[in-house]
């Protein structure tokens, strides 16, 4: 499965997911990232808001986010994030069909 197919399949796993994080305006704090690891390691995809509160862009955010987790960005809309852990990415990419 190519890189782009891998990110239909998470983005199609994640459109029944309700985002479960949310990123007010303090921005990344400790609290923040240790949640988002928790989640990444219960469910392997996760869905962040960005809320129009907060300095950042979503991009910005997604970028600081996969980067403290070791998580891989699906996709950025809007304010909406989609994160994968790195063996559901891995699973996804190497898989052949």
């Amino acid at each position: 499965m190519t890189e782009k197919e891998a990110k239909k399949e998470i983005m199609r796993r994640a459109k029944d997911i309700s985002a479960t994080l949310h990123v007010g305006k303090d921005g990344l704090d400790e609290g923040v990232l240790e949640e988002l690891r928790t989640q990444l390691k219960a469910h392997r995809i996760v869905k962040v808001k960005v809320l129009p509160s907060t300095e950042s862009s979503a991009a910005d955010i997604a970028a600081a986010l996969s980067l403290e987790t070791s998580s891989v960005i699906a996709d950025v809309r809007g304010n909406v994030i989609v994160l994968a852990d790195k063996r559901t990415w891995e699973s996804l990419s190497q898989k052949k069909f």
